[in-house]
């Protein structure tokens, strides 16, 4: 029984590595698995100064190129030669399809286009086996109001076309982080002064402006994503592949402020007009100064491209965090309003974090 056992444990084993050698040979005929295999050329001199190389049969005839064809030819920063078929990629239309009657949820459909957008599709085609419901054709409808650059440009019952009108070029990277600087700036001292005073009205419209920062965030993630595919389009904009990674990082830390500044806003409208210490406020203005101070100061360091500056900011934030950890909530007369101003302070310590991981970034950006 027990040689029975072993026979039919090595027969197993046969099997399966028959199993995975058949599924490797498959793949790698497939393409899956891609090996790494540089060919090589002798350069030839042709007349005074001229100097030719031939190219890759396989790829001539893949990207079906002829004789007396225009190919472009691309200079890359670390000494490489790029050789390209697509001279003019930004007329490229990538498009991406969705069956809306898979994504039920309204919130579902809504993440999935902002997906699509961030992934630098240009076209996006909206497909439903009957008549789109109202909640969904109106997230559809959000999806271009609130996303820059998609317009729905073809429509019927059962079908929507939304294309991006915008072009890559006309929204620098530098520019957009700069707006993202001032709103968020703006947002986080709107909301300590909605604190002050209790204005209800300040305070929503801190939370209403966060749809402002998550836009210009999702452009950004967007141009990053073009830019990564599309290294022409890259030095077009004349960035690098790492400034654009960099952008990208800078982008979330930015949008992240934001979402705290709407964070106190909000607790400030569960504080309502409860009474509180004076020592308590001051407190908490001071710790907001300090916080903006930093988050000022990261935007000097990266418009500067100074060492120094970023540096100096990342050794502040300890200086931050000793004060907001002294301050006391036994002032407060209730547990809801401790919670909310224990948020408020979170918030205020997070921002001055945030803008400690952005000036890392300027860091690794100018070593």
């Amino acid at each position: 029984m027990k040689y029975i056992t072993e026979r039919l444990y090595t027969l197993y084993k046969v099997i399966i590595s028959l199993m995975r050698f058949e599924f490797y040979i498959d793949i790698i005929s497939k393409g899956i698995i891609m090996g790494f295999h540089i060919e090589t050329r002798k350069v030839q001199k042709t007349g005074g100064s001229s100097y030719i190389i031939s190219l890759p049969k396989v790829w001539i005839d893949k990207h079906g190129i002829k004789s007396k064809d225009t190919l472009g030819i691309l200079s890359q920063p670390d000494g490489n030669l790029l050789i390209t078929p697509q001279i003019d990629n930004e007329n490229v239309i990538k498009t991406k399809e969705i069956i809306v009657d898979e994504y039920r949820d309204k919130n579902f459909l809504f993440r999935v286009l902002i997906g699509a957008y961030i992934m630098g599709f240009s076209k996006i085609i909206l497909k439903s086996s009957k008549k789109f419901e109202p909640v969904l054709r109106d997230i559809i409808t959000l999806f271009t109001q609130i996303a820059i650059g998609p317009e729905i440009v073809e429509e019927s019952n059962n079908f929507i076309v939304i294309k991006d009108l915008l072009n890559p070029k006309e929204m620098p990277f530098e520019k957009t982080i700069k707006r993202m600087y001032i709103l968020v700036q703006d947002m986080h001292e709107d909301a300590i002064n909605a604190f002050e005073t209790r204005n209800k009205e300040l305070a929503e419209e801190v939370i209403k402006r966060d749809n402002d920062v998550d836009r210009l965030h999702w452009l950004i993630g967007r141009q990053s994503h073009i830019a990564l595919r599309d290294i022409i389009l890259c030095q077009k904009m004349g960035i690098t592949l790492e400034q654009a990674s960099h952008y990208q990082q800078m982008s979330r830390f930015l949008e992240r402020i934001g979402d705290h500044a709407s964070k106190i806003a909000k607790n400030v409208l569960i504080l309502k007009q409860q009474v509180l210490d004076k020592n308590l406020k001051d407190e908490i203005k001071i710790v907001s100064k300090l916080s903006l101070d930093l988050l000022n100061k990261s935007l000097d360091a990266w418009l500067q491209k100074s060492l120094v500056l970023a540096n100096e900011n990342i050794e502040d934030i300890k200086n931050l965090i000793a004060a907001t950890e002294k301050i006391s909530l036994n002032t407060t007369s209730s547990a809801e309003v401790s919670i909310a101003i224990g948020y408020i302070i979170e918030s205020i310590r997070r921002t001055a974090e945030y803008s400690g991981d952005i000036s890392e970034i300027i860091i690794n950006n100018l070593v």
